[in-house]
């Protein structure tokens, strides 16, 4: 293609301050409805994570509390 041919078709036929945008826009959400599924994934995984330890942790404490020492 020569330079004139890659000019023209950037231009869009003179559309294309509203085709670039577009294609802009489009792969924009694209990206983000791909990331955010992982993202979210990530986010209740460090949540279960969190919750477990303060559950087992409170647990632990409990188990220690009402063990009898004997003397």
């Amino acid at each position: 293609m020569n330079m004139h041919a890659l000019q023209v078709f950037f231009a869009m036929g003179g559309y294309a301050a509203y085709v670039w945008p577009a294609y802009a826009l489009f792969f924009s959400v694209l990206i983000a409805d791909t990331l955010d599924p992982v993202m979210r994934r990530r986010r209740v995984l460090r949540e279960l994570r969190t919750r477990l330890a303060r559950q087992s942790a409170r647990q632990g404490r409990s188990n220690v509390t009402s063990t009898p020492t004997s003397p």
